[in-house]
């Protein structure tokens, strides 16, 4: 048996140590290290990638800071539609929703998605049909409505602006994600938003699509990412630095620096990723002001980082 690694984060963007109180500042990073460790929890008993990833991942959509679950964003009719995919690394299965409202966890309905449905990617009205079949509990609007994600839409209701979280100045791109590799040797990788705040027209990112905004093969890694979902859609970036590991045998923080720092750049695309290669090595990678990460290594000391 290897040893296991897990990395996660929260959203990635123009992230500045001035404009964060302390306060604040402490309840990102515990909500961070909760997430981590609720995923290691499982990986330390010996527990499968897909099952640590799925458990990161609902820490955090659980939690309100972040832009996916029950912090999701508001879209420009005042509700909810949130992405999110799964994929393991030992097959190759995946699967992803798109554009659905009311479910808890969207990253638990994915993992249904890849593992009982037949297909990889479902979305809006045909997605929530599943989930009823499926026993989903529907949470109500209530669940889902926070002060502050209000006050964000509110600031932009009836224009045209779209928001990436916060505010259209403070760029900071609102999802969740976290890589995994698992005592036997397998990787995984989740990734779940609420996406862009006053969207419109159905639009979707790149967090639910396999290759884009989330990708694993045992071969090379597992990536997930966050950031302008359009630029990652282009770039098809998650597969891009698996491609090349596997490809040019880069090593998997050269992949991620070539992709995020240059090919990223090159189309004008700004955000970044996790990634943990079959080694069990991590890369934490962006090219904004900062990024909410964490990582963990058995045997080492975790690291919660927030700022570049």
């Amino acid at each position: 048996m290897s040893s296991y690694s897990l990395a996660i984060h929260g959203g990635a963007g123009t992230i500045l140590k001035s404009e964060m109180s302390p306060e604040k500042e402490m309840a990102y990073t515990t909500a961070l290290r909760e997430a981590l460790d609720t995923g290691e929890s499982i990986l330390l008993k010996g527990g499968s990638s897909v099952d640590a990833v799925i458990a990161a991942v609902s820490s955090l959509e659980d939690c309100p800071l972040f832009n996916a679950g029950r912090g999701s964003v508001f879209n420009a009719v005042g509700g909810h539609e949130m992405d999110a995919s799964i994929m393991d690394g030992s097959n190759r299965m995946a699967g992803g929703v798109a554009g659905i409202s009311g479910i808890k966890n969207p990253i638990r309905l994915a993992r249904d998605i890849m593992d009982k449905s037949g297909h990889v990617l479902l979305i809006g009205e045909g997605a929530i049909a599943f989930a009823d079949a499926q026993g989903f509990e529907r949470m109500p609007p209530e669940y889902f409505h926070d002060a502050f994600r209000y006050a964000q839409w509110k600031e932009v209701q009836g224009t045209e602006a779209v928001q990436l979280d916060h505010t259209i100045i403070d760029k900071k791109f609102g999802t969740v994600g976290a890589v995994a590799l698992d005592q036997h040797g397998h990787l995984a990788a989740a990734t779940s938003t609420g996406g862009m705040t006053n969207k419109k027209f159905g639009r979707v990112g790149d967090s639910p699509v396999i290759g884009s905004g989330t990708y694993a093969n045992d071969r090379t890694c597992a990536v997930s990412c966050t950031g302008s979902g359009e630029f990652f859609l282009r770039g098809v970036v998650a597969y891009d630095v698996s491609c090349l590991m596997e490809y040019k045998g880069l090593s998997l923080q050269a992949a991620c620096d070539e992709v995020i720092h240059h090919r990223l750049l090159e189309i004008d695309g700004d955000g970044g990723l996790i990634a943990v290669d079959a080694l069990g090595n991590i890369a934490l990678t962006f090219n904004t002001e900062g990024m909410y990460r964490a990582r963990v290594k058995q045997g080492q000391e975790l690291f919660v980082g927030i700022y570049r």
